[in-house]
């Protein structure tokens, strides 16, 4: 196994293209124990640990890029206004170490269905900024994820950043595991009020092949909070609707029964992880319209 080690972006461009069986590596948190295990055996890694302009993120008007390789800990310290969701979906990864090192570009680039990072970039609305030396695009997150483990990547390209939807409304992260730290998600789920488009989005994780929204279900929303001008009066969402929202969202997965749980659970908690998350949220919005009208 070869190690490459490029100091600059434009190098780590012109290793991959050289090289496209190349695996990139940052953190290592899903990489190195998959070589560990063997499961892996890659003919070169690519440490971009050096490519400083990976760590570094900007903050605009509609949206943040955020670059592929700033630590969950930065997201969590600088970005929790506005990447909410992201932030907290931050706080349920591994261990203060990982969050050190690990970041968002990683889990994309390895496109775990349980990655914990997935759900928000799904529920904010995020393209994925990759890059080769054939020149740059940006990856709508939803075409983002192809298959188990796969996703939409051309063999010569690298992640560079994220770009990602500020929150314009209150958003959301839950997350099951068999013990509170240290844990792959049993599943997971985002949700992100939208009131500039008077739209919500959701993200599920580790309840399906691949990250997912749950379309149904939003759609189903969307229609309630429109029909009783919630967006507007600020109105309690009814029960019903409610648990009709939390059964889509439930029927939308495809899980498998494996060691962290069965098929049949997952599919119940991320019901509940729904109802609930639609709650908060929900609550947050009406909270801060009542703040607003106060105040005026």
């Amino acid at each position: 196994m070869d190690f490459l080690r490029p100091a600059i972006w434009e190098e780590a461009l012109a290793a991959k293209a050289e090289h496209p069986t190349a695996v990139p590596i940052a953190g290592g948190t899903d990489v190195m124990v998959e070589i560990n295990f063997d499961h892996r055996r890659p003919e070169y890694l690519m440490d971009l640990n050096r490519v400083a302009d990976l760590t570094e993120w900007e903050v605009g008007e509609d949206s943040v890029r955020l670059g592929a390789c700033v630590p969950y800990t930065g997201i969590m310290e600088n970005l929790s206004t506005e990447l909410p969701g992201l932030a907290l979906a931050s706080h349920t990864v591994a261990s203060p170490q990982i969050r050190n090192r690990g970041g968002v570009g990683g889990n994309l680039g390895t496109a775990s269905p349980a990655g914990d990072a997935h759900p928000a970039l799904l529920a904010a609305g995020a393209e994925v900024e990759a890059e080769s030396v054939r020149g740059r695009r940006l990856i709508p997150i939803d075409a983002f994820y192809t298959g188990v483990k796969r996703n939409a990547l051309e063999p010569d390209e690298l992640i560079r950043a994220v770009h990602i939807r500020r929150a314009g409304g209150p958003q959301q992260f839950s997350k099951v595991g068999t013990r509170n730290a240290m844990v792959i998600a049993v599943c997971a789920f985002g949700l992100a009020l939208h009131p500039d488009t008077r739209t919500v989005r959701t993200g599920i994780g580790s309840a399906a092949p691949t990250p997912i929204r749950a379309a149904a279900a939003e759609e189903f929303l969307n229609a309630a909070l429109e029909e009783g001008g919630l967006w507007d009066n600020g109105k309690i969402i009814t029960p019903s609707a409610v648990k009709r929202f939390a059964e889509l969202c439930a029927a939308a997965c495809n899980p498998i029964d494996d060691v962290r749980g069965t098929a049949a659970y997952r599919r119940h908690a991320v019901g509940v992880m729904a109802r609930r998350t639609l709650t908060w949220t929900w609550e947050s919005y009406r909270g801060a319209r009542r703040t607003t009208e106060g105040a005026a």
